[in-house]
């Protein structure tokens, strides 16, 4: 398996989906929907929905006509939560991908209405799954039963359990020195959370079991935890051009992260044990899917 090329057919392939569900443009209040747009289709690895597909192709799903509304829901979550992100009120940045953020682009209000937009139409988008059930099929009700759960899913871990609620505890941790455990909460439920939404969503809409759910979430928590510590990581050793926004902003906005209270080295040696920990519970599993595998690894080892 080249790795690389099937990670761009698989980006071509979300992009597809993303493109199919984006609302159109028009009427007076466009304007928000273009800064939508914008701050969706500023680039990216796609990552949620890919590891949402990957879940899905692991557990035997194959057609994905109730997946995709999915797809494109968790991407506009993600892409709402960038977009208050980088407000002046949360992180103030001007750059995000390599490119202006919406909020100076579009302004402060539009930026705001933006990520409203994007987090309210992700569920209508979801909502929609129910559209292509045929209720005179014998599956029919399993196939609402797994829809509901896959919104539930969605609602919960993009929520106030899941990543609002550790924006919280990381804007009441600022200028402070958090512990370890704090941390860590704060990274699972803020970064975690979506990817653990996608995982679980994809697994659910393949016939994934509750124990192997459970499975599933784990292996995507620790996804999330060294995901973010690799972040911290990269904020103090890459450079904005390979980052795509400017590092060292946690040190400028007085973040608590694994920089503040361990070393490099001592933050990379966290990586390597939480991605140890999710692989070995990956292998746990009676499923392979080699490319969700080395996706897992590759985002551990990112440069950006």
């Amino acid at each position: 398996m080249n790795f690389e090329q099937e990670l761009d057919k698989r980006i071509i392939e979300i992009e597809k989906v993303l493109m199919d569900y984006l609302p159109k443009q028009e009427g007076y209040y466009k304007t928000v929907i273009e800064a939508m747009s914008y701050s969706i289709l500023a680039g990216g690895k796609r990552i949620r929905p890919m590891l949402m597909l990957e879940s899905f192709r692991l557990f035997g799903g194959k057609d994905t006509v109730l997946l995709n509304p999915f797809l494109a829901a968790i991407e506009m979550i993600h892409t709402y939560s960038l977009v208050h992100d980088d407000l002046p009120a949360m992180d103030n940045d001007e750059y995000r991908r390599g490119r202006k953020t919406t909020h100076i682009v579009y302004g402060e209000a539009m930026a705001i209405l933006a990520g409203d937009g994007l987090l309210t139409y992700a569920f209508e988008t979801a909502a929609g799954a129910y559209d292509f059930i045929d209720d005179s099929s014998d599956d029919a009700l399993s196939m609402y039963k797994k829809i509901s759960s896959a919104i539930r899913i969605l609602a919960n871990k993009s929520g106030i359990h899941g990543m609002i609620g550790g924006q919280v505890i990381d804007i009441e941790s600022e200028g402070q020195l958090a512990t370890k455990d704090r941390i860590n909460t704060m990274y699972k439920l803020k970064t975690a959370g979506l990817i653990e939404a996608s995982m679980m969503i994809g697994a659910s809409l393949a016939g994934a079991s509750e124990k192997e759910l459970a499975i599933i979430e784990s292996i995507a928590g620790d996804i999330g935890l060294a995901f973010q510590i690799r972040d911290d990581i990269l904020d103090v050793t890459s450079s904005d051009e390979v980052l795509g926004k400017p590092v060292n902003s946690d040190e400028k906005n007085d973040k608590s992260t694994y920089m503040a209270i361990m070393n490099l080295e001592d933050a990379a040696k966290e990586v390597a044990y939480v991605t140890d920990r999710a692989r070995k519970a990956y292998r746990s599993l009676s499923y392979r899917n080699d490319f969700l595998e080395a996706l897992i690894v590759k985002l551990m080892n990112r440069e950006k």
